[in-house]
């Protein structure tokens, strides 16, 4: 039988609603900011950084509180390489066949291609495994729920947490991803979600000058 969870009151600063408005309107103008960006230094960020952006992350809310998410990091330079060969060679079939002709024609203004040399630049690699079930004790399976919404919003908050923390992140999904799980040498119950590289921008970075969707065009009040 499972235990019984305490319950405990909630309390948090009160805010007014002219605050709310500032509050609010100044996280926009800063989350506005953050930007996919393929070109990352290899200068060092502390460990302690990443560590504290991964418990930011795993604040995220879970179906019954399973957080069924497990972060690998990963800092060794052989390892990144491993991860790179083989998301290239992921990347180049999906270049060369997997994807449509118009998938092809989207990408095409982004000058993206098959070859990922930040995998193996970017001084940080977080790959967000999500758990389709835990393993007790005694070996037996416990049921998570909502696993791929859960760790989505998990996945929102790493990158907002990587964005706050002044880094650059690029969410990258060579699909299928499963190459990961064999790298890294991860448990049958967990599937890679997604591969994050972090760092710094390199000096002459560029990003796409591109315009984001109105509040017209993405939210309808009832």
């Amino acid at each position: 039988m499972q235990k019984e969870i305490p319950f405990i009151p909630y309390t948090r600063p009160t805010v007014s609603p002219e605050e709310m408005i500032v509050q609010s309107q100044t996280y926009y103008e800063w989350m506005d900011k953050r930007r996919t960006v393929r070109h990352f230094s290899d200068q060092k960020v502390p460990k302690e950084v990443i560590e504290n952006i991964i418990l930011t992350a795993s604040t995220a809310p879970s179906g019954a509180h399973k957080q069924p998410w497990t972060f690998c990091v990963i800092g060794n330079p052989e390892l990144k390489s491993q991860i790179r060969k083989a998301a290239e060679k992921e990347e180049y079939t999906n270049y060369h066949g997997r994807m449509s002709d118009e998938w092809l024609e989207d990408l095409r203004p982004f000058a993206t291609d098959w070859n990922k040399p930040f995998l193996e630049t970017a001084p940080w690699l977080i790959v967000l495994f999500r758990k389709i079930y835990d393993i007790d004790k005694e070996g037996g399976k416990k049921n998570n729920y909502y696993v791929q919404e859960s760790v989505g919003i998990a996945a929102g908050f790493l990158l907002a947490a990587i964005h706050n923390a002044g880094l650059i992140a690029l969410t990258h999904t060579p699909s299928p991803l499963n190459f990961l799980h064999k790298i890294l040498e991860r448990p049958n119950n967990e599937k890679p979600f997604l591969l994050i590289p972090v760092g710094y921008p390199t000096q002459d970075a560029q990003v796409p000058d591109l315009k984001r969707k109105s509040l017209d065009e993405i939210a309808v009040f009832y």
